[in-house]
């Protein structure tokens, strides 16, 4: 099968052709119906992530199940799935109080050597995924069953971006109705985040984006107020929008240390300043301690949207069903595995929302 692998930081992805990797008693074969391309794999083929190379690229896919490992259980051949950016077991400790985002078998299912390739070495796949190839073998405890007529393209990205946005609303920060909500970066989890306040019921909802075309995009899925970072201090624009106090709720999507502390000056006393983009690693924030302490304000962390994928997928599902969350917007370019290395481009370039390879 086609598989894309990033055998350097910072070089484009050789597109080759491999054996099919082995099916596991736990594993399932995936043939691969549409993968967004997310931020979080550009950050791993940059080399700015924990994960080596080389390694096979893509976690947010939908597919369609065409072998099932001996003791898989939780789905079959011929189901529609969606491939999770996290694993969830439904029988660990912390599947089974309600935080399936740092289920145990995580360590385990990233680590999983999945292709042998032709110069001698392995590779891994990004999430336990790889959904950057034609097919794609994964552990069960990866992939949800759903029933939906939704577009491949639209239900690829509920399997990271929309779940992680959306959910950092709904699941971590908790917004509440009638509230003041900023996020800062308004690419495709920022637009999902939007998404997830507006669902919510937040009165104020201010984007931020460098991109006049992003922060526009936002007004037309719940955005009331768009601030271009380039036309004055961010954090008094802000200020001006919410009675001087500073919004309810911040969420920093990019994942840049200078943009969580923006986040953390825009955010009222007593608000919630919600971290959800991907950092580099290594990289560190500093906040004033004495304004972390005595504002009380609380920083959270939102891996995957706080989701628990075996509830939220479906919860999702219907709310796209239901016209209440937009996902055919998010979808702003649609290209084939052969053009891979350009829709990496465009996500450099913050070229459009999310750029699916169907």
């Amino acid at each position: 099968m086609k598989v894309a692998v990033a055998y350097e930081a910072s070089e484009p992805l050789v597109l080759e052709d491999l054996p099919v990797p082995a099916v596991g008693p736990r594993d399932v074969l995936v043939r691969v119906a549409a993968s967004g391309i997310c931020h979080s794999d550009l950050n791993v083929i940059n080399g700015l992530s924990a994960l080596t190379l080389p390694i096979v690229p893509g976690h947010e896919a939908c597919g369609v199940v065409e072998e099932v490992g001996a003791e898989v259980r939780r789905v079959r051949v011929g189901q529609r799935v969606l491939a999770s950016v996290s694993p969830a077991c439904g029988g660990c400790w912390w599947c089974l109080n309600g935080m399936s985002n740092h289920c145990e078998r995580g360590p385990a299912v990233q680590a999983a050597v999945r292709y042998h390739l032709a110069d001698g070495r392995t590779a891994r796949a990004v999430c336990g995924c790889g959904s950057f190839a034609e097919a794609m073998v994964v552990d069960e405890s990866t992939v949800v069953a759903v029933e939906t007529d939704l577009p491949d393209e639209q239900l690829a990205l509920i399997g990271c971006g929309v779940t992680t946005g959306v959910g950092a609303a709904l699941n971590t920060a908790g917004v509440t109705p009638g509230s003041s909500v900023v996020v800062i970066g308004c690419g495709g989890v920022g637009q999902a985040a939007v998404q997830g306040a507006r669902i919510a019921g937040a009165a104020t909802i201010i984007a931020i984006d460098l991109s006049e075309a992003r922060r526009g995009s936002t007004l037309k899925i719940g955005a009331t107020h768009t601030v271009d970072p380039a036309a004055g201090d961010p954090v008094e624009q802000v200020r001006a929008l919410t009675a001087g106090r500073g919004a309810d709720f911040a969420f920093e999507v990019v994942g840049q240390p200078a943009l969580m502390r923006q986040a953390f000056d825009m955010t009222r006393a007593e608000g919630t300043v919600t971290l959800v983009g991907m950092p580099a690693t290594g990289a560190t924030v500093t906040l004033p301690a004495i304004a972390a302490v005595f504002s009380g304000r609380k920083l959270v962390g939102s891996p995957v949207g706080g989701a628990q994928v075996l509830r939220d997928f479906p919860r999702f599902i219907r709310l796209a069903e239901t016209g209440q969350l937009d996902l055919s917007s998010m979808v702003s370019r649609r290209i084939s595995l052969d053009e891979v290395n350009e829709g990496i481009s465009l996500l450099g370039s913050a070229d459009g929302i999310r750029t699916v390879i169907v």
